[in-house]
């Protein structure tokens, strides 16, 4: 089987619109949570969200493209053109071995909203000749892919917050068994709209608190659900050998993967954490096993549910057994991004992989009260500088989608 390594990075997200300032916010302990701007929160019960701020389009693409263009796109294109020139792939490898695949869990929902307005208020022929080719989920994927003509396999990975881990451990595959030399792969979400918050609210899931400091915070005992975050992230995945006969820079190798689905509830995880635990072995298996469990970080899906951050405790328990799993370092970045759906995955990879090649460990963010539920060591509020020879990337998604990356120096 094939080696497969990571040679570009983008991000676009509430603490960054680029790589090297959504790090050093991170490991400053900043978050980019606060009241939500974009509409009027009169009766909304939840009214906190992590918004991409300052974010220009144009570095990424013409006017026209951005008039006709959802914002989760606009984000997707910012991302994958960051991991592009960050990698130096284009240009090097025949556009029918290089493929795309982006994700987004929910897809164009600002088109959706916007349109339905505009069609309840003036009727059928003022909806724009883009909403279907926004509103879709594969529209990022597609985009990307037209941008920087991967010609190879191409498509959008939905399996809720778990869709961008899915598309990378997916791609790492394809790489591995021979169908592409290099994959532009990644996860974008813009849902910071009415109808997208009430939803969420309703079915119990977002944070009601009125504190940006205090909203998302994983691990806490004093969690009461997720703050929706937004953005896109996006890695180049190589072969080893084509990266290393053009000189890439080369982060790390992407050495396992594991899938799996809790077929338990629709939106509640399996309280035994038995499908998560068996999706971090599976990628454990393939990485090889876990030789230091000192030297091992975890970058955890830690939403900041009550259920979601319990179960995944234990299910990181099942996977390495009690006592190791006390050695490991786990954080949950999404106390500082908001918790970003179906572009998730892809950003706590980016995370992952720079916690390596870095050597820092990046903090759990809003952690005052320990929880005896979540015992294991979730570096409250503080980057560690620490070896990490080993990186896992968990999501647990909404249909019991369970996925897990890992990561090693090369």
């Amino acid at each position: 089987m094939r080696r497969v390594v990571v040679t570009g990075l983008g991000a676009v997200n509430a603490i960054g619109n680029d790589v090297p300032t959504m790090w050093e916010n991170l490991i400053a302990g900043k978050h980019g949570i606060g009241k939500i701007t974009r509409f009027d929160l009169t009766d909304f019960r939840a009214t906190m969200a992590a918004e991409v701020k300052d974010f220009n389009p144009l570095l990424y693409m013409g006017r026209s493209e951005v008039r006709r263009n959802d914002l989760n796109i606009q984000y997707a294109v910012a991302a994958a053109a960051q991991a592009a020139q960050d990698s130096g792939i284009e240009g090097t490898i025949d556009p029918k071995r290089m493929g795309c695949y982006f994700s987004s869990s929910i897809g164009g929902l600002n088109t959706m909203v916007e349109e339905q307005n505009k069609f309840m208020a003036k009727g059928p022929r003022r909806v724009s000749p883009y909403t279907i080719t926004n509103m879709m989920g594969n529209a990022a994927a597609g985009t990307v892919a037209i941008k920087h003509g991967c010609k190879g396999p191409c498509m959008s990975i939905a399996t809720a917050c778990a869709s961008s881990t899915n598309a990378v451990g997916e791609a790492y595959r394809a790489i591995k068994h021979g169908y592409a030399d290099a994959m532009f792969v990644g996860g974008t979400e813009a849902t910071i709209v009415p109808v997208g918050v009430a939803g969420f609210i309703n079915c119990q899931a977002l944070s009601l608190s009125e504190d940006p400091d205090r909203a998302s915070i994983p691990f806490d005992k004093e969690r009461n659900g997720f703050v929706m975050g937004e953005g896109a992230a996006s890695l180049i995945l190589e072969e080893y050998e084509h990266a290393k006969a053009r000189g890439a820079k080369i982060y790390c190798e992407i050495c396992g993967y594991g899938s799996t689905c809790d077929a338990h509830h629709i939106t509640a995880p399996d309280p035994e954490g038995e499908g998560g635990g068996d999706a971090i072995a599976q990628a454990l298996e393939e990485a090889g096993g876990c030789q230091d469990p000192t030297k091992t970080y975890i970058n955890a899906h830690g939403t900041s549910t009550p259920m979601n951050d319990k179960t995944e405790t234990l299910a990181i328990k099942r996977a390495f057994g009690g006592d190791a799993a006390h050695q490991l370092m786990v954080s949950s970045t999404k106390g500082a991004t908001g918790h970003m759906l179906g572009a998730a995955g892809a950003t706590e990879a980016v995370i992952s992989v720079l916690a390596m090649t870095e050597g820092i460990v990046p903090p759990t963010v809003g952690y005052q009260v320990p929880d005896p539920e979540c015992d294991l060591d979730v570096v409250p509020n503080q980057a560690r500088k620490a070896e990490v020879e080993l990186a896992l990337s968990c999501s647990l998604g909404f249909g019991g989608h369970n996925g897990c990356l890992a990561f090693r120096k090369v």
